[in-house]
């Protein structure tokens, strides 16, 4: 099977931040979020916060932005992702040609990137969780965590034939491959 990461190997950009600012047009109260979000994942990119200290904000922080977004009236999260999808699926990079076995293993989460996946045909996406009924996010899917949630949800057995990245935080993914990609700029180069 191929397993690919979703943000910048198979859609040309970062969804979750594409579908923030996708809400904030609608909501621009949302906007209050985003400057800690961003810090705590700038910094967890250059290495200055750990993994549990980016887990632990983004909790907060996307518990705080669930509640504001959702208490719009007459709020539907389905119908919100789904016109995002509308506006964005053309972001998905000419390289990608979904197959049968395909499997996502995103950071991004479920709600958004598997509304994409199901669009492409894909069966699988394994991403970070949201409660939507608790307004809390379930887990985040970063580096390390990847591996397990994706044994978890497919078996240990589940061999992966190849893997398809933009990111050195993929290494646990890697590893776990046969061969391994990286996608940079919509091209693609063997790795491993």
């Amino acid at each position: 099977m191929r397993v690919l990461d979703f943000d910048g190997t198979i859609y040309d950009g970062e969804s979750l931040l594409d579908f923030y600012l996708f809400t904030a047009r609608k909501d621009p109260r949302v906007l209050h979020y985003l400057p800690v979000a961003l810090f705590y994942a700038v910094r967890y990119r250059l290495g200055r916060v750990t993994l549990e200290q980016l887990d632990s904000a983004m909790r907060r922080v996307g518990s705080r932005y669930l509640r504001r977004l959702t208490s719009r009236p007459g709020f539907d999260m389905d119908r919100l992702v789904s016109q995002f999808w509308d506006a964005n699926m053309h972001k998905i990079m000419d390289w990608y040609t979904p197959q049968a076995d395909d499997v996502v293993v995103t950071a991004s989460f479920d709600l958004v990137a598997g509304e994409a996946c199901r669009r492409l045909g894909i069966n699988h996406c394994i991403g970070s969780t949201l409660d939507l009924e608790s307004l809390t996010v379930g887990y985040l899917n970063f580096g390390p965590d990847k591996p397990m949630h994706f044994q978890r949800t497919l078996g240990q057995e589940a061999a992966i034939d190849a893997f398809y990245t933009d990111s050195a935080f993929d290494l646990p993914m890697i590893d776990l491959a046969r061969r391994a990609y990286l996608v940079e700029h919509g091209k693609v180069r063997r790795i491993k």
